[in-house]
C-alpha cells in the first residue's frame, strides 16, 4: 500500500543523520531524537542500509512461547477484543517479549500475508537495536507508552506503519513484554493509546490473579461503582494477612511508589480491618462493596475479599465433584452432568466474575436459559435478580419498552404510573437476553450505546439513570452469518462475545440416561422406573426440541402412568412412530455423535443442508404429517411458541402448506 507523501529513502536517511547531528531540531520528538540516537551511536546502525528483523526458528520460538506461556494465555483474549474494538483490517495487535520477539499475533489474514514480506510475523525480532526505531522495540527500551508514526521509524523501508505501543509489567513490577498495534492506515486512531493502556492493566490483573491463586483477592476504589471494573485497586493477601502482590491502581490509590513498598504489609497496617472480618463482611453483602477506612487516615474505600480460586477447587476435589463447575453453585448447575457442559460452566463462572459478557448458542431448548440462571446463582451479583428477555417472542413494537421502560403518558395505552424497563429491573443483578439474534437492527445500537455508558432513559423522559449489571446473551442463530447478512451489528456482537459457550443439543449429551430419569422424577413427584423398550425409545428418539420437549413429554407420561413403571403406551406416538438417532433413516442416523464429522450436504431449493439441519428437517416434517399438518399442535408438542416453529419452518425451507390450507 503506498502512502502520498512518503518521503523517498534517501531523503529520510538524510533528515536521520540530521537530527542524529544536532542539525535539525524543528520536526521530531525527544523520544525519536533520543532512539534515532541509540540506532547509531549505540546499535551501529545505518539508515541507508535497511536490516531485516531475524526470524527465529519453529523450535526456538516454541522455548520462548513456553517460557511465556502465562502471559499469553492472559493476552489472548485480550488481544482479540481489542483487535474487534479497532475494526482495521490494515492493522494488526502484537505481543513482543522482552527482546522484541512477536509471540502472538492477531490481524485480518490479508493484512499478515502482507506484513510478512517485511518479516512482521511471529517469531520475528523487532528489537529496537535490531530493526532502529520502531513501536515495539522503541517501547521495551523507553519502558513508557510510544507512539511511532510513519517517518518516525529509522529505516524507510517501515515508514507506511504507525506503530502504538505500551509495556506489560507482571505482578512484581518487573517489564515482561510490550503490547502493540501496527497499522498501515494513513490516520492514527486518536483512541488508540488509551484502548491499549486499558488492555495491558487488564493483562497485568489477569497475570495477578494467575500467579496467586492461592491468595485471597480483595479489590477495592474509594468509590463503589468502580469495584469489579477496570480502574479497582486489586491485592492478593495471603492466608495470615500478608500482602503478596497488587496492581497498579492498588499501589497509586494506596500511595505506594512500588511493589516492593506494600509486599509483606500486613492487610491491617493497609486498611483498619483484618482478612477474616473482609471475607466474613463480604460473604454476608453477597460480594457486595463493604465500607472501611486507610490505616491511618480518614480515606473511605469500599472493599470485597473472596476465597482464593484453588480453596475451591480443594474443597471440590475432596467431595469428589467435577473440579471444572466446583464453583457454580445453586439448584441449576445440577441440572448439567455432561462433562463439557461442567467445563464450559467453570470458565464461564470465572469470566463473568470478572464482569465479562458471555454469549451462549445452543439450540431452542439446549438449557440455555438454565445455564444462564447456574452462572447468575454463582456471580458476585447473585443477590440480585436475573431478569430474562425473550426478544423473539416480544412484538417489535413493544421491545424497546420492554426494555428501557416508560415515564407516565409515554403513549397511548401506557400504564397510568409508567414501567420500569427489564434493563432497570436486572440493576445490581443479572439481564439475560435470550434470542438475542432476533432482535430488531433498530434497537441494536441503542443496546450497545447502554452496554457501552451503563445508563438508559425511559421513553418519553429525558432523565439519565445509571445502571450495573452483568450481562448473559443467548441464541440459536449464527450470530456472524447475520453480521455478513448485514442484520446484525458487528460491534454489538463484539460486545456480547465476550466469551462464548456452546451446549450441545439433548441428543448430543453423554448425561442423558441421568438426566431422562431425573426429569421425570421430577414431573412425577417420586422415584419411577421405565420399562427397557421405552428407555431405549427415549435414549434414541432425536429430540429435535430438546430439554424443553423432553419435559413436555415426560410430564404427560408421568400423568398417564399410573403403576410408577413408564411404559411405551405412556409416550406420545410422535415418538413411537418419528425417527431414531439409530439405524433408521439416514436423515435420523445425522443426530448421532460420529455424524457430525461428516461433511455431505442436502441440497433442499437451493440450499444446502448439513447433516445435522437435514435430521431436523426430517423429524419436524414427520410431525407436521402425524399432526395433520396443525402448527399449533407441533409447537404444543415440542413446547416451543409458533413464532419459534415458524421460523425454524422458514429456515428450513419447509413450506406452510399442505393440500389446501394450513391448521392453525
Amino acid at each position: 500500500m503506498s502512502i502520498p507523501n512518503m518521503p523517498e529513502p534517501r531523503e529520510h536517511s538524510r533528515r536521520v543523520h540530521e537530527v542524529v547531528d544536532g542539525r535539525d531540531r524543528s520536526v521530531t520528538s525527544d523520544l525519536v531524537t533520543r532512539s534515532w540516537t541509540r540506532c547509531v551511536t549505540d546499535y551501529r546502525l545505518d539508515p541507508d542500509k535497511p536490516c531485516r528483523p531475524d526470524v527465529l526458528a519453529d523450535r526456538l520460538l516454541e522455548k520462548r512461547r513456553e517460557r511465556a506461556a502465562d502471559l499469553i494465555e492472559c493476552a489472548k483474549l485480550e488481544m482479540t477484543t481489542l483487535f474487534q474494538q479497532f475494526s482495521d483490517r490494515e492493522s494488526a495487535v502484537v505481543l513482543v517479549d522482552t527482546d522484541g520477539v512477536i509471540l502472538h499475533m492477531v490481524a485480518a489474514p490479508e493484512f499478515a500475508g502482507a506484513m510478512r514480506e517485511v518479516g512482521f510475523c511471529t517469531g520475528a525480532v523487532w528489537s529496537e537495536s535490531a530493526v532502529g526505531t520502531n513501536g515495539m522495540g522503541t517501547c521495551l527500551v523507553a519502558r513508557e507508552p510510544v507512539v511511532v508514526r510513519q517517518q518516525d521509524h529509522f529505516f524507510g523501508a517501515y515508514t507506511s506503519l504507525t506503530c502504538t505501543a505500551v509495556p506489560i509489567f507482571d505482578p512484581d513490577g518487573e517489564l515482561v513484554a510490550a503490547l502493540d498495534v501496527t497499522s498501515r492506515s494513513q490516520l492514527m486512531q486518536q483512541h488508540s493509546l488509551v484502548l491499549l493502556g486499558m488492555t495491558a492493566q487488564m493483562i497485568e490483573n489477569r497475570l495477578l490473579d494467575r500467579r496467586f491463586r492461592d491468595a485471597c483477592p480483595i479489590h477495592f476504589h474509594s468509590r463503589p461503582e468502580f469495584v469489579y471494573t477496570l480502574h479497582e485497586g486489586k491485592l492478593v493477601v495471603a492466608e495470615d494477612g500478608s500482602i503478596r502482590g497488587a496492581n497498579r491502581s492498588a499501589l497509586f490509590q494506596l500511595g505506594f511508589p512500588s511493589v516492593d513498598d506494600i509486599r509483606g504489609k500486613q492487610i491491617d497496617q493497609v486498611f483498619q480491618t483484618t482478612l477474616p472480618d473482609i471475607l466474613q463482611r463480604s460473604a454476608r453483602s453477597s460480594f457486595h462493596p463493604i465500607p472501611t477506612f486507610c490505616a491511618g487516615r480518614s480515606n473511605r474505600f469500599f472493599v470485597v475479599a473472596q476465597q482464593p480460586a484453588t480453596l475451591s477447587l480443594k474443597s471440590a476435589e475432596r467431595s469428589g465433584k467435577p473440579v471444572s463447575a466446583s464453583h457454580v453453585g445453586g439448584e441449576a448447575a445440577r441440572q448439567f452432568g455432561d462433562p463439557r457442559i461442567l467445563s464450559q460452566m467453570g470458565v464461564a463462572a470465572r469470566v463473568i466474575a470478572k464482569r465479562i459478557p458471555v454469549l451462549l448458542h445452543g439450540e431452542t431448548g439446549a438449557g440455555k436459559e438454565v445455564f444462564a440462571r447456574a452462572l447468575h446463582e454463582s456471580s458476585p451479583y447473585a443477590s440480585g435478580a436475573l431478569v430474562a428477555v425473550n426478544c423473539a417472542s416480544l412484538p417489535e413494537s413493544l421491545i424497546e419498552s420492554e426494555l428501557f421502560g416508560y415515564r407516565a403518558g409515554a403513549f397511548t395505552g401506557a400504564q397510568r404510573n409508567g414501567r420500569r424497563g427489564k434493563i432497570l429491573q436486572a440493576d445490581h443483578g443479572t439481564l439475560f437476553l435470550d434470542e438475542i439474534g432476533d432482535m430488531p437492527l433498530t434497537l441494536q445500537a441503542r443496546l450497545l450505546r447502554v452496554l457501552d455508558e451503563r445508563r438508559i432513559s425511559p421513553l418519553g423522559s429525558e432523565d439519565v439513570i445509571p445502571v450495573d449489571f452483568q450481562l448473559v446473551s443467548a441464541t440459536h442463530r449464527d450470530l456472524p452469518k447475520l453480521v455478513a447478512e448485514g442484520v446484525f451489528r458487528e460491534d454489538l456482537y463484539y460486545r456480547l462475545a465476550g466469551f462464548e459457550v456452546s451446549l450441545p443439543a439433548l441428543r448430543e449429551r453423554s448425561d442423558k440416561r441421568e438426566l431422562i430419569y431425573r426429569v421425570l422424577e421430577e414431573e412425577a413427584g417420586m422415584r419411577m422406573s421405565i420399562d427397557p423398550d421405552a428407555e431405549a425409545l427415549l435414549m434414541t428418539y432425536p429430540w429435535p426440541g430438546n430439554l424443553r420437549q423432553l419435559r413436555h413429554v415426560l410430564r404427560t407420561a408421568a400423568v398417564l402412568t399410573e403403576d410408577g413403571r413408564l411404559s411405551m403406551a405412556a409416550l406420545p406416538p410422535a415418538l413411537r412412530n418419528g425417527p431414531r438417532q439409530r439405524n433408521e433413516t439416514p436423515a435420523a442416523a445425522a443426530f448421532s455423535g460420529d455424524a457430525l464429522a461428516v461433511d455431505a450436504t442436502e441440497d433442499v431449493d437451493g440450499m444446502c443442508l448439513n447433516p445435522v439441519q437435514a435430521s431436523e428437517r426430517a423429524v419436524l416434517l414427520g410431525l407436521l404429517e402425524e399432526q395433520r399438518w396443525n402448527v399449533s399442535n407441533v409447537a404444543k408438542a415440542l413446547d416451543i411458541s409458533r413464532n419459534t416453529l415458524y421460523r425454524r419452518l422458514h429456515r428450513l425451507r419447509i413450506l406452510l402448506s399442505h393440500g389446501d390450507a394450513v391448521s392453525e
